[in-house]
């Protein structure tokens, strides 16, 4: 099972936030959010400008009936999706806001 080889790879580098996140995708490509919540708290509190883990953060979030919770997440993703020019990530991230009825 791929989410195996990738808990053995971030146990043998714990502090690695790539590791994390390829735990967390795979974790929330199953449906695991409550897992996945906290690899992407990592990954979100270790760089200040990666976008991607805080929407994703905000969806696991969401998806674990923490709504409240998501917003901030979702706000920031967004924010930094625009900042960086990334249309994709940027509508995601309305689309689960309007979710939320918050955009």
């Amino acid at each position: 099972m791929k989410t195996d080889l990738l808990r053995q790879r971030l146990a043998a580098d714990p502090h690695n936030p790539l590791f994390h996140f390829s735990l967390a995708q795979a974790l929330s490509q199953d449906a695991q959010w409550q897992e996945a919540v906290e690899h992407l708290q990592f990954c979100s509190e270790s760089r200040d400008d990666w976008m991607l883990p805080r929407i994703m953060l905000g969806k696991a979030l969401m998806e674990s009936g923490r709504h409240e919770e998501a917003l901030p997440w979702l706000r920031e993703g967004l924010r930094l999706a625009i900042e960086q020019h990334h249309d994709d990530p940027a509508e995601e991230a309305r689309r689960l806001l309007a979710e939320l009825g918050k955009d």
